[in-house]
């Protein structure tokens, strides 16, 4: 049976490049008998954990490159190949594709990949603010751990495609002296056929080693040549030119041809050249053998299935082991809280401790604890969000501000030895001092060891339809009015949404009017569709930072970004955790800067500090407002639908927060759970338990699961596993295909256990029907706090909490509606005073009555701007005031 390995592919991930998936190229080349199969994107590996793990399904082996634009080297006089071009004279600028490209393919393990990176960094650190194209420069290139496929659009390529092999030889002979035996001649075989027989002979005439390729950009046979196919669209797209339908801007032989295909092209290139039959079998068993060359694990050599933490040292341990050191402040932590008489805390304690030092995650938790710390000494606040909040660890630590003991969360909801993946520590920081934090993280890590997270942009119907119209020469304004015409959905799902969807209709009409050749026919949906999820572009994630031990840009190459210009790994949230890279998202919450506003102000105004994080959960104001439904500006209790719940509730308790936050969700809303856990808890329906182990987990909310960990407890309870194998039955709760099965199990185990089957049938009803509306209880409480810090400062700071309000604009409201609530509250609104006023909203004691009242800010002025805003309030106003009145109007 013939072998082959394709050398040279593109996935999607080379934008607007690559017309196919990375796992539909794994899948093809395994179906096509192929070994092993490379994947060498454009400019980034960033497909490459993807690949790795479709490549694991198909049971097909990856090997990993990477193809770059690589600067010309200097001539004698040290000028640049190629000079700049003109700007165009009606103004714009060219698509500039002038520069040669180079694959580089990983050999030699960890080497290989690391030097992958190196490379892919390097080109990418010329980019200003994240804009402009990658460019390898010639003095980056060093002959180690890779090898050099010089192709088509290399300068040796290109100078035999203009027929002069004296100047290929010439470059040539810059790669060899650079890369030696590692360097190859790469004949193409979906090119011109003369162009493949010429690189063919050059390897020959200069002895270096020949390879077979086919460039691929698709893993499937593209469309007649006659017709417009995906790789044209893109090439349109990245070009900014319109698609001639004669002949197309594709050859449509790239795809990923099986051996036979491969081997017929390498006869016929071999025929053209004038070397006999026996050549197209060495040039085939040369290019197997530089595959067996370029081998990579993903395991050993990228790091896949490993975990990788900043060095324990950072995070203070002061050179004891992170193990013994995070004990030592959790014992610390037991005593200043005041902890270390409860037997019960020091048991959790010791339990949580075995997990995380099991699992080798002692110094995951010293890291984030690190941040943290740094964050509030700063002054900045900061929470925990999410199922952290349920590690006790975390709060003796300082991560999360609720006790998990006192409210009944679980560490198995966060993290257990059954739980494959990192656990998820996000912490909430004010929106307007993110990028602080972010620095400081820098600062204290080490550039060498922390990145942002990228978060590619992918096609949706929208993008599709617009790029394919303007490849298909198509009226622009009709274009993109078809584009608006969709929702937001995916371009697969473009021709079943025009003809399902209502809202469509019209439409649909004249789409069908239009069905015709050069218009919106079939083969127009078609190409919409198969752009679906391709990546267009890629940008830093909102929130992900990612963080690891020296290695990391080892292990993955950093891009600048715009703005304020931190590294950017290049794979996604998904990508990172498959790394063992510790993600933590940092995610600036509005309500955070807002009430940390209202602190200040409150402090700069009265001189009383006020401790958000220290102040009693048992308010009686603070629950007699949100009785009310007063709530405007109450971090998640502020929607029209959770005032109506809260009316209907009637809060009493920190835990009615809890389950509040958690009933107002599109889950208990849809299954109908909030009418009989109000009517229970307000004694209008009684509460049944078949037996005595449904009635402890179900006693906090009235006999009605609501929470994931009361399901834990559940399962647990009746079948007497431990309650991390409980979580993992609770998470297949949703998916049809696993529940059954999960059912039997539970059947059996609760059966062996004595249950009844009726205990055992109303059991899993329970268990069965939250899949569709749980919530982790651990969420909710982490939620809950800043929602009673927020109406703490509602019920007794009013005119700072809207100031804060006003100044950081947290909520679904406009500014008049905070303005009226604020003066039906008893709040005055002090008006504008250029005396007075100041960039931001302040509060003031009004000399009549003595209440505190809300200044406005210059900001609320038509007109002016922030820095002439500064400018008053230093005392450099207008000319007169007069002036500024003329020139600035109340809004």
């Amino acid at each position: 049976m013939r072998r082959f390995t394709h050398l040279h592919v593109a996935s999607g991930f080379s934008m607007r490049y690559g017309a196919s998936h990375p796992e539909a190229l794994a899948e093809r080349a395994a179906e096509r008998g192929m070994e092993a199969v490379a994947l060498t994107d454009r400019d980034t590996v960033a497909g490459a954990v993807r690949f790795t793990k479709a490549c694991t399904r198909a049971g097909v082996r990856p090997v990993y490159g990477v193809e770059l634009a690589v600067e010309q080297p200097a001539d004698r006089h040290g000028a640049q190949a190629g000079g700049r071009r003109r700007t165009p004279v009606r103004g714009g600028s060219f698509v500039d594709e002038s520069a040669q490209r180079v694959v580089f393919l990983a050999r030699d393990g960890v080497s290989g990949w690391a030097e992958l990176c190196r490379m892919i960094t390097a080109a990418h650190a010329g980019l200003q603010g994240g804009r402009g194209k990658p460019l390898l420069p010639w003095a980056a290139l060093r002959g180690e751990a890779v090898t050099v496929l010089l192709g088509a659009d290399s300068d040796v390529g290109r100078a035999l495609a203009a027929g002069r092999p004296d100047r290929a030889a010439a470059l040539l002979a810059g790669w060899r002296e650079i890369y030696g035996d590692a360097l190859r001649l790469a004949v193409t075989g979906s090119g011109p056929l003369r162009e493949a027989a010429r690189a063919l002979g050059l390897a020959a005439q200069e002895g270096v080693k020949p390879v077979l390729t086919n460039a691929v950009r698709y893993a499937d046979p593209a469309a007649p040549a006659a017709e417009v196919n995906v790789a044209d669209v893109l090439d349109a797209a990245r070009r900014l030119v319109p698609v001639d339908p004669r002949k197309g801007l594709d050859s449509g032989e790239r795809w990923l041809k099986g051996p036979d295909e491969m081997a017929g092209a390498a006869e016929r290139i071999v025929e053209a050249a004038g070397y006999r039959h026996s050549a197209a079998r060495r040039l085939l068993a040369l290019t197997e053998e530089t595959a067996e060359d370029c081998r990579v694990d993903p395991e050993e050599d990228l790091g896949l299935g490993r975990v990788h933490f900043p060095e324990p040292h950072l995070a203070g341990t002061g050179g004891r082991t992170a193990a013994r050191a995070l004990r030592s402040r959790c014992a610390a932590a037991m005593v200043t809280r005041r902890y270390d008489r409860d037997p019960d805390r020091w048991r959790r304690l010791d339990e949580e401790l075995a997990v995380i030092e099991g699992l080798g995650y002692s110094s995951y938790f010293l890291t984030v604890a690190r941040i943290v710390e740094d964050a509030r000494e700063l002054g900045i606040r900061v929470t925990a969000r999410g199922s952290g909040a349920g590690s006790f660890v975390n709060h003796l630590l300082g991560i999360a501000h609720a006790d998990p003991v006192e409210h009944g969360l679980l560490m198995e909801r966060f993290l257990s030895p059954r739980r494959a993946e990192l656990p998820d520590i996000d912490i909430d920081v004010e929106s307007a001092r993110r990028l602080e934090v972010y620095r400081a993280i820098f600062e204290r890590f080490g550039e060498e060891r922390v990145a942002t997270v990228a978060m590619p942009e992918t096609y949706r119907v929208r993008h599709a339809i617009r790029d394919v119209g303007a490849a298909l020469a198509l009226d622009p304004a009709e274009t993109d009015r078809l584009a608006k015409a969709f929702p937001h959905i995916r371009a697969r799902d473009a021709r079943a949404a025009l003809a399902e969807l209502p809202e469509l209709e019209q439409l649909r009409q004249e789409v069908r009017q239009e069905a015709a050749p050069g218009g919106y026919g079939e083969r127009f949906w078609e190409l919409v569709e198969a752009l679906d999820g391709l990546p267009r572009g890629v940008a830093m994630h909102p929130c992900g930072v990612l963080l690891s031990d020296s290695s990391l840009r080892a292990r993955t190459p950093v891009v600048p970004t715009s703005g304020e210009g931190f590294a950017m790994a290049q794979f996604d949230k998904d990508d990172v955790e498959d790394l063992g890279l510790l993600k933590l998202d940092v995610l600036g919450v509005r309500l955070q800067s807002a009430m940390a506003h209202a602190v200040a102000e409150v402090e700069r105004a009265a001189g009383e500090r006020i401790e958000l994080d220290a102040i009693p959960e048992g308010d009686r104001a603070t629950y007699e407002l949100i009785r009310t439904s007063e709530t405007l500006g109450c971090f998640q209790i502020e929607s029209p639908g959770q005032r109506e719940l809260i009316g209907r509730l009637q809060p009493e308790t920190f835990h009615d927060l809890v389950v509040d936050i958690s009933l107002f969700r599109p889950g208990p809303v849809g299954a109908d759970m909030v009418h009989p856990f109000i009517e229970a808890r307000h004694g209008r329906r009684r509460i049944r338990h078949p037996h005595p182990a449904l009635e402890e987990p179900l006693a906090e909310t009235y006999g009605v699961a609501i929470f994931h960990e009361q399901v834990i407890r559940i399962l647990s309870g009746l079948t007497g596993c431990d309650r991390g194998r409980a979580d993992e039955v609770r998470r297949v709760l949703k998916d049809d295909e696993q529940r059954p099965a999960a059912k039997l199990w539970f059947e059996r185990a609760a059966a062996r256990r004595g249950f009844t089957a009726g205990v055992i049938a109303h059991a899993w009803e329970v268990v069965e029907s939250f899949g569709s509306y749980g919530f982790c209880k651990a969420h909710a409480v982490a939620f809950a706090v800043p929602t009673y810090q927020s109406a703490w400062l509602k019920a007794h700071r009013p005119a700072a909490f809207y100031a804060g309000l006003l100044e950081h604009d947290p909520g679904m409201y406009p500014k008049r509606l905070l303005l009226a609530d604020a003066r039906r509250r008893g709040v005055p609104v002090l008006p504008l005073d250029v005396n007075r006023s100041s960039v931001s909203y302040r509060i003031e004691l009004e000399s009549d009555s003595g209440v505190w009242g809300l200044r406005l800010a210059l900001a609320e002025v038509q007109g002016i701007s922030e820095a002439d805003a500064a400018r008053i309030e230093a005392g450099q106003p207008y000319d007169s005031l007069s002036d500024f009145w003329r020139r600035a109007r109340p809004s």
